[in-house]
């Protein structure tokens, strides 16, 4: 059993910032991938960032040079440092990791006003 839990969302004005965290914890070998991907409402999920065991990042294009994922081995913990923050990345995010299934966190909302 696997479990992921999610902090670190909440409201921010246009231009803020949010670091979202994600612990896993359980039945856990190795962790390959972690990610963050989020879903907006009547929109498909999508990937955020994500970030290879040996520390290669990829992030979406909307998200390019504003945010920055990150990881913590040690702790099983991947962080997403959100900077200038705007309304159209309102979402929830979810965390996902690959040990070497798939697994989610519950979702975590972020909320941009302009």
């Amino acid at each position: 059993q696997v479990q992921l839990v999610e902090s670190g969302g909440g409201l921010v004005q246009a231009g803020g910032s949010l670091r979202l965290s994600c612990v896993a914890s359980g039945s856990i070998f190795s962790i390959n991938a972690m990610g963050w991907y989020r879903q907006a409402p009547g929109k498909q999920r999508e990937l955020v960032a994500g970030i290879t065991g040996g520390g290669r990042t990829t992030y979406g294009d909307s998200v390019k040079g504003r945010f920055t994922i990150s990881r913590d081995n040690v702790k099983n913990t991947v962080y997403l440092q959100m900077n200038s923050l705007k309304p159209e990345d309102t979402a929830v995010y979810y965390c996902n990791i690959v040990a070497p299934l798939s697994y989610w966190g519950q979702g975590t909302q972020v909320t941009v006003s302009s």
